[in-house]
């Protein structure tokens, strides 16, 4: 009997400076919301597991926080969370903005050099994905690949929109292509590790990143609280967690209506993925300095 082509799997990290688009391309790669998107740098914190599983592959992508000169322990923590990706992957996917490499590009290839080819680390092969190519003229993409390619030796170069879906099929072709022969790791019908009380909480930050402005979104950390199921409901309660007293007034904001609006987002969103009415209730407490304090930060689950 004729056997088909092998099975392939393996590990991809999603690296590049904040707000480049990492976590649009692991929404649009799995049609499905797992990491939360807004227009703000450094939104994402933690390391987001993305599962897609096609009938020959199963990639397991890893979207990681933005490379960036911390300012604060929180940084510190993402920044150490972004690097130690590149050493447990089979594959890096490097995503730029379409623009000339500038000081972090610069030291992202630093750091890809350094870990992914050195001969006892092996070495791992690395895309470059040049996003966000709807913004700008085809003609303008040819130099861009061209100041990359003297900059490092890339497996291959990729234009894509994450946003619009541009260059997504060639790219997951691609992927498969350098990842070793190897099992299933996840079910079929498994698309992201991350629990539900997880998802929670980042849906519930994103719309406080999205409704309010200044320091106030890199200010917040959000913790699922309660969790309580009954028959076509899900009872959830959530704290947000703010550095001052007058961080938490601007949440609240006045008769309760900021922190009204939040809830009511969130909860919508919420109800689409857990696909269950949800009564959804906030409080808003000051944990000071927590960014600076490495015991607030494992309370949050940073550490």
């Amino acid at each position: 009997m004729a056997s088909g082509p092998p099975f392939r799997s393996g590990y991809v990290a999603i690296i590049g400076r904040p707000n480049v688009g990492k976590s649009t391309l692991l929404n649009s790669i799995l049609g499905e919301k797992v990491a939360i998107v807004t227009p703000r740098p450094q939104t994402t914190r933690n390391r987001i597991v993305g599962v897609k599983t096609l009938p020959h592959a199963q990639i397991i992508f890893l979207d990681t926080p933005g490379f960036h000169h911390p300012r604060e322990r929180l940084g510190d923590y993402m920044l150490r969370t972004a690097r130690e990706s590149l050493r447990e992957v089979d594959l890096i996917l490097f995503m730029v903005e379409p623009r000339s490499p500038g000081e972090i590009e610069r030291e992202i290839i630093r750091e890809l050099t350094g870990v992914c080819r050195k001969q006892d680390a092996g070495s791992r092969p690395v895309l470059l994905l040049i996003n966000k190519i709807d913004r700008i003229k085809k003609g303008n993409i040819l130099p861009l690949i061209g100041e990359y390619a003297g900059l490092m030796d890339f497996d291959e170069i990729i234009p894509v929109s994450a946003l619009m879906g541009d260059g997504i099929g060639e790219l997951l072709e691609t992927i498969i292509r350098y990842l070793p022969e190897g099992p299933q790791y996840y079910p079929p019908d498994i698309y992201t590790d991350q629990l539900e009380r997880f998802l929670v909480a980042e849906i519930i930050r994103e719309q406080v990143m999205l409704l309010t402005s200044d320091e106030i979104p890199y200010s917040v950390a959000v913790e699922t609280v309660s969790w309580e199921e009954k028959e076509g409901l899900v009872i959830i309660g959530a704290e947000i967690y703010v550095e001052k007293e007058s961080q938490k007034g601007i949440i609240i904001g006045k008769r309760g209506k900021m922190l009204k609006e939040i809830g009511t987002r969130s909860r919508r969103e919420i109800e689409s993925i857990l696909n269950s009415r949800v009564f959804l209730e906030l409080w808003v407490k000051v944990k000071e300095n927590w960014r600076k304090r490495i015991s607030a930060l494992r309370e949050l689950g940073y550490q």
